[in-house]
Protein backbone atom coordinates (compact mmCIF):
# COMPACT_ATOMS: atom_id res chain seq x y z
CA UNK A 1 0.00 0.00 0.00
CA UNK A 2 1.42 3.40 -0.91
CA UNK A 3 1.67 6.35 1.44
CA UNK A 4 -1.01 8.20 -0.48
CA UNK A 5 -3.60 5.48 -0.17
CA UNK A 6 -5.72 5.46 2.95
CA UNK A 7 -6.33 2.28 4.71
CA UNK A 8 -10.03 1.47 4.86
CA UNK A 9 -10.56 -1.12 7.48
CA UNK A 10 -14.09 -2.11 8.24
CA UNK A 11 -15.07 -1.72 11.84
CA UNK A 12 -18.22 -3.31 13.00
CA UNK A 13 -20.48 -1.68 15.52
CA UNK A 14 -20.54 -3.36 18.90
CA UNK A 15 -23.42 -5.77 19.30
CA UNK A 16 -26.53 -4.17 20.66
CA UNK A 17 -27.87 -5.39 23.96
CA UNK A 18 -31.32 -6.87 24.04
CA UNK A 19 -33.91 -4.34 25.25
CA UNK A 20 -34.56 -4.48 28.96
CA UNK A 21 -38.19 -5.19 29.64
CA UNK A 22 -39.70 -3.70 32.74
CA UNK A 23 -42.13 -5.76 34.71
CA UNK A 24 -45.35 -3.86 35.23
CA UNK A 25 -49.03 -3.92 35.96
CA UNK A 26 -51.76 -1.53 34.86
CA UNK A 27 -54.73 -0.11 36.71
CA UNK A 28 -58.00 0.58 34.88
CA UNK A 29 -59.72 3.96 35.14
CA UNK A 30 -62.54 2.33 37.12
CA UNK A 31 -60.06 0.90 39.63
CA UNK A 32 -58.32 4.28 40.00
CA UNK A 33 -61.68 5.87 40.83
CA UNK A 34 -62.52 3.09 43.33
CA UNK A 35 -59.14 3.46 45.06
CA UNK A 36 -59.60 7.25 45.28
CA UNK A 37 -63.10 6.79 46.78
CA UNK A 38 -61.75 4.42 49.42
CA UNK A 39 -58.85 6.76 50.25
CA UNK A 40 -61.28 9.65 50.78
CA UNK A 41 -63.56 7.42 52.87
CA UNK A 42 -60.64 6.27 55.06
CA UNK A 43 -59.23 9.79 55.30
CA UNK A 44 -55.76 8.54 54.35
CA UNK A 45 -54.80 10.44 51.24
CA UNK A 46 -51.11 9.44 51.64
CA UNK A 47 -51.96 5.73 51.61
CA UNK A 48 -51.01 3.28 48.87
CA UNK A 49 -52.89 0.27 47.64
CA UNK A 50 -50.60 -2.75 48.02
CA UNK A 51 -51.24 -5.63 45.64
CA UNK A 52 -49.41 -8.93 45.52
CA UNK A 53 -49.69 -12.68 45.75
CA UNK A 54 -49.00 -15.28 48.39
CA UNK A 55 -48.94 -19.02 48.40
CA UNK A 56 -52.13 -20.69 49.54
CA UNK A 57 -55.74 -21.05 48.64
CA UNK A 58 -57.27 -24.06 46.94
CA UNK A 59 -55.29 -23.57 43.71
CA UNK A 60 -51.83 -22.60 44.95
CA UNK A 61 -51.70 -18.77 44.91
CA UNK A 62 -53.98 -16.09 46.30
CA UNK A 63 -54.15 -12.40 45.45
CA UNK A 64 -53.44 -9.89 48.19
CA UNK A 65 -54.91 -6.40 48.18
CA UNK A 66 -54.75 -4.01 51.12
CA UNK A 67 -54.19 -0.38 51.97
CA UNK A 68 -50.70 0.49 53.15
CA UNK A 69 -50.55 3.67 55.25
CA UNK A 70 -46.77 4.13 55.38
CA UNK A 71 -44.31 4.96 52.65
CA UNK A 72 -43.57 2.24 50.07
CA UNK A 73 -40.82 -0.20 50.98
CA UNK A 74 -37.41 0.41 49.41
CA UNK A 75 -37.72 -2.35 46.79
CA UNK A 76 -41.42 -1.83 45.96
CA UNK A 77 -42.39 -0.93 42.44
CA UNK A 78 -44.66 2.14 42.57
CA UNK A 79 -47.33 2.93 39.98
CA UNK A 80 -48.97 6.35 40.21
CA UNK A 81 -52.27 7.52 38.73
CA UNK A 82 -54.60 10.49 39.14
CA UNK A 83 -58.37 10.14 39.49
CA UNK A 84 -60.74 12.34 37.51
CA UNK A 85 -61.14 14.67 40.50
CA UNK A 86 -57.37 15.03 40.98
CA UNK A 87 -56.72 12.50 43.76
CA UNK A 88 -53.24 10.97 43.47
CA UNK A 89 -53.47 7.18 43.64
CA UNK A 90 -50.42 5.03 44.32
CA UNK A 91 -50.34 1.25 43.77
CA UNK A 92 -47.31 -0.63 45.12
CA UNK A 93 -46.10 -4.16 44.38
CA UNK A 94 -43.22 -6.05 45.95
CA UNK A 95 -40.63 -7.39 43.46
CA UNK A 96 -41.42 -11.08 44.05
CA UNK A 97 -45.16 -10.60 43.47
CA UNK A 98 -44.48 -8.50 40.38
CA UNK A 99 -42.94 -11.52 38.67
CA UNK A 100 -46.29 -13.32 38.96
CA UNK A 101 -48.37 -10.19 38.25
CA UNK A 102 -46.45 -8.96 35.21
CA UNK A 103 -48.91 -7.77 32.56
CA UNK A 104 -51.86 -7.89 34.97
CA UNK A 105 -54.59 -5.28 34.88
CA UNK A 106 -56.22 -4.37 38.18
CA UNK A 107 -59.83 -3.58 37.36
CA UNK A 108 -62.94 -2.58 39.31
CA UNK A 109 -66.01 -4.70 38.72
CA UNK A 110 -69.51 -3.83 39.85
CA UNK A 111 -72.33 -6.17 38.92
CA UNK A 112 -75.60 -7.23 40.47
CA UNK A 113 -73.83 -10.16 42.16
CA UNK A 114 -70.54 -8.62 43.26
CA UNK A 115 -68.51 -5.47 43.62
CA UNK A 116 -64.76 -5.28 44.02
CA UNK A 117 -61.32 -5.36 42.48
CA UNK A 118 -60.57 -7.95 39.83
CA UNK A 119 -57.15 -9.13 38.66
CA UNK A 120 -56.96 -9.76 34.91
CA UNK A 121 -53.74 -11.77 34.95
CA UNK A 122 -52.50 -13.16 31.60
CA UNK A 123 -50.18 -15.57 33.46
CA UNK A 124 -53.08 -17.27 35.24
CA UNK A 125 -53.71 -20.81 34.01
CA UNK A 126 -56.72 -21.82 36.10
CA UNK A 127 -58.88 -20.33 38.85
CA UNK A 128 -60.58 -22.14 41.65
CA UNK A 129 -64.37 -22.10 41.95
CA UNK A 130 -64.39 -19.36 44.57
CA UNK A 131 -62.34 -17.09 42.28
CA UNK A 132 -59.85 -16.11 44.97
CA UNK A 133 -56.97 -18.42 44.13
CA UNK A 134 -55.24 -19.49 40.94
CA UNK A 135 -52.45 -21.53 39.36
CA UNK A 136 -49.74 -20.35 37.03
Amino acid sequence: MSDTQESTSQTSDPPKAAPVTQLSISVSAGAVEAIARQMRKRGTMDASLRVGIRGGGCSGFSYVIEFHDGPPHARDRVFEYVSTDGVAVRVVVDPKSLIYLNGTELDWEQTVMQRGFKFNNPLEKTKCGCGHSFTM
